[in-house]
């Protein structure tokens, strides 16, 4: 997944993190990276966690569902309803985990010892 035009420039900026929850108004929320291990910080890592294993749980609610040919097509939709959901948030948790990755060098090693270089 690639960043948003957006979350390019904020990163470019300053290092900000992106929350898993919208603002009232919907608009994505950040935390400045200097709040690392306050009081925010640890409610984003619990949310994170909390999303991630609600969307564990729903894949294997709706594992069961669509591996009965018998389903009712409510119970259907509804379990393709939540996975969106559950696909959205996770996407969110991997985009904020992805900015906060530490910049790689431009010449790294491979594993055979030969120089690569990004042009």
């Amino acid at each position: 997944m690639e960043p948003t035009e957006s979350t390019k420039s904020m990163q470019q900026a300053t290092a900000l993190r992106l929350l898993p929850w919208l603002s009232p108004e919907g608009r994505p929320c950040y935390l400045s990276s200097g709040s690392e291990g306050g009081h925010l910080s640890r409610l984003a890592d619990a949310t994170e966690a909390q999303l991630l294993a609600t969307g564990a749980e729903v894949l294997g609610f709706a594992r069961k569902v669509l591996g009965d040919p018998m389903s009712p097509y409510t119970e259907v939709r509804y379990s393709g309803i939540r996975l969106a959901e559950c696909l959205g948030d996770a996407l969110r948790v991997a985009e904020s985990r992805g900015l906060r990755l530490p910049v790689p060098d431009t010449d790294v090693e491979d594993a055979g010892g030969d120089e690569v270089r990004d042009e």
